[in-house]
């Protein structure tokens, strides 16, 4: 097959690695940086097992930043650009994958639009009426962001949002260069596809939420959190798992697909999905609190990408805790080896470790790190289990 995958985020560069095993694939994306990375086989962004299937497996793939070059000949176009949620129209903002669905059907109105971008529910029923085209498919993305190629090469599940021999298919697309035998396959129709995207993720983030609450409490009553958490945990129920505290779920997805689906709900009673996305604000006025009661003059806010091992900070947690704290006049500085910039929202970036380190009344941090055991009696965390 020749395969064109357009945006080379973590959702691209992962279906581009995994189906470049067996089929030819282009990657396009408008960034030149990412492109000229790519061109010499180096990954754009931190995901280990992409780079290590760069150096060392049999692939081959071609990039380009020109849209004709990408469509023609195309037998599959896997849409992965991104989609943040606008606030002032509580909806995705889906332009760029309309962009690219305009432009591909103008040069090849044969090749199959596999979306991988998330949308909103109904969203791609919407947009085959809008483009009088049937080449349209939704298929979910269940990735983590650092672990996104592994992730599709043993995933949880492949779901495509067409009940046809087409959707199964991009299935067998899937699931055949994946490493993982027996995947389970669910073929819906669209907008179920859809859904179960925006709940999955919304579960994730209900639970977040709910250790987070319960951490709350703790903290507030003077308990001990981490033993409350293990005598919760070992109900084989609950499980043992996505249950360490944080300052709040952030990054690419939760805080954005949380917000689409309680959008989605605007004609449907509810209140857990509404709790969801208003229990994250209530974590960080919590946490802010509790920095704030300890009357530090200077704050050192330690890394504001969203999880170790990553390089992304968009949306983190962090951030919100450092508008708080920042809005009741305290001075906050940052250090964060990804920023090369010399401030980050008015606030100076400490490049030196050390320095930080001494400058800091009180150091915050999501994660703890063993840079900072050395100052341990410094740092504000509620990190009980030092994993993700």
């Amino acid at each position: 097959m020749n395969i064109t995958v357009v945006g080379a985020g973590y959702v691209g560069l992962a279906s581009a690695m995994l189906l470049s095993q067996n089929h030819k694939i282009m990657i396009f994306d408008i960034d030149p940086i990412k492109i000229d990375k790519l061109s010499n086989r180096i990954s754009p962004i931190h995901d280990p097992e992409i780079q290590d299937f760069m150096n060392n497996e049999k692939i081959s793939f071609s990039v380009t930043m020109n849209s004709k070059e990408a469509y023609v000949g195309a037998d599959f176009i896997i849409l992965a650009t991104p989609t943040d949620y606008d606030a002032e129209n509580n909806y995705f903002d889906t332009s760029s994958v309309e962009k690219v669905i305009d432009e591909a059907i103008l040069i090849n109105p044969d090749a199959v639009i596999v979306l991988k971008s998330t949308v909103p529910v109904g969203y791609t029923e919407m947009i085959k009426k809008q483009f009088n085209s049937q080449n349209i498919v939704f298929s979910p993305e269940f990735l983590r962001e650092g672990s996104a190629l592994y992730d599709n090469l043993y995933p949880s599940r492949v779901i495509v949002g067409e009940k046809s021999d087409r959707g199964k298919e991009i299935a067998d697309l899937l699931t055949k260069a994946a490493i993982k035998k027996d995947i389970e396959v669910l073929l819906v129709d669209s907008s179920e596809a859809e859904s179960v995207k925006l709940f999955s993720n919304t579960y994730l983030a209900m639970r977040v939420s709910f250790f987070n609450e319960l951490d709350s409490y703790a903290e507030a009553q003077g308990l001990d959190s981490l033993e409350i958490i293990k005598g919760v945990c070992l109900d084989q129920r609950i499980g043992d798992h996505y249950n360490n505290p944080s300052f709040g779920y952030g990054g690419y997805c939760l805080p954005k697909d949380t917000k689409q689906l309680k959008a989605n709900y605007k004609d449907v009673p509810n209140s857990l999905i509404s709790a969801i996305v208003d229990a994250n604000s209530t974590r960080k006025d919590f946490i802010s609190e509790s920095i704030i009661k300890k009357n530090p003059q200077t704050v050192g806010i330690h890394r504001l990408i969203m999880k170790s091992g990553s390089d992304n900070y968009k949306s983190s947690s962090i951030q919100g805790i450092m508008k708080r704290i920042k809005a009741k006049g305290i001075e906050t500085i940052v250090y964060e080896p990804e920023l090369t910039d010399e401030s980050f929202y008015n606030s100076k970036v400490i490049n030196d470790l050390n320095e930080f380190k001494s400058l800091s009344d009180l150091i915050v941090a999501n994660r703890m790190s063993d840079e900072l055991l050395d100052v341990k009696s410094k740092v504000y965390t509620r990190d009980l289990f030092h994993d993700d």
